[in-house]
């Protein structure tokens, strides 16, 4: 993922200052993480038990793939308007505004991939799957360090060592989802 998180604080009212919030930022992020383990996990662990007809079988292919195109398709965008920001043709704003508008679509494709990827009789004892399950959860990983990092950036001066740690976010990202789909694409020709 890509400089994700929710969207800026609205006009009518400001965000909250850490010590006015119930749960810490940081605590919120662990939390997320935990859940992105949890749910990868449980995938892993359902996977060779679930034995899907050929109608789910289809049905969870296509599933798969429009998730596919939801949430990779909206992480090319962020990352798009990112390379145009680079060359100055967006400012930083247009690339917080566009993350913040996809967050949605990307977490969303995500869960629908691993949802979906459970019928679709992954075979998890290859180390070609082993590799590519372990590119989803470092994809997860990566999307809830980047919320963090959006978050930063909508509150605070975009300075050089956030800016890199911005970049090293979306390589991993980009490292992820496009390894993830070169697997799915050796592992269904197969």
């Amino acid at each position: 993922m890509t400089l994700l998180a929710p969207h800026a604080p609205t006009p009518a009212g400001p965000a909250l200052a850490e010590s006015e919030r119930l749960i810490p930022r940081g605590v919120v992020h662990l939390l997320a993480a935990g859940a992105a383990c949890a749910v990868w996990a449980a995938a892993v662990w359902a996977a060779p038990h679930v034995h899907a007809d050929p109608l789910l079988h289809r049905v969870a292919l296509f599933a798969h793939l429009a998730c596919l195109l939801v949430g990779f398709g909206a992480v090319l965008t962020v990352d798009w308007i990112g390379a145009l920001w680079l060359v100055g043709r967006r400012t930083l704003g247009d690339v917080l505004s566009t993350a913040g508008a996809v967050h949605a679509p990307i977490w969303g494709g995500l869960v629908g991939l691993t949802a979906s990827g459970v019928f679709l009789h992954p075979d998890t004892g290859s180390t070609l799957t082993q590799v590519k399950l372990g590119l989803v959860l470092l994809v997860a990983l990566n999307g809830v360090h980047a919320m963090a990092l959006h978050r930063r950036l909508l509150g605070h001066r975009a300075s050089r060592p956030l800016l890199a740690r911005c970049a090293a976010s979306v390589l991993v990202s980009q490292a992820g989802w496009w390894g993830a789909t070169g697997i799915g694409f050796l592992n269904s020709s197969a």
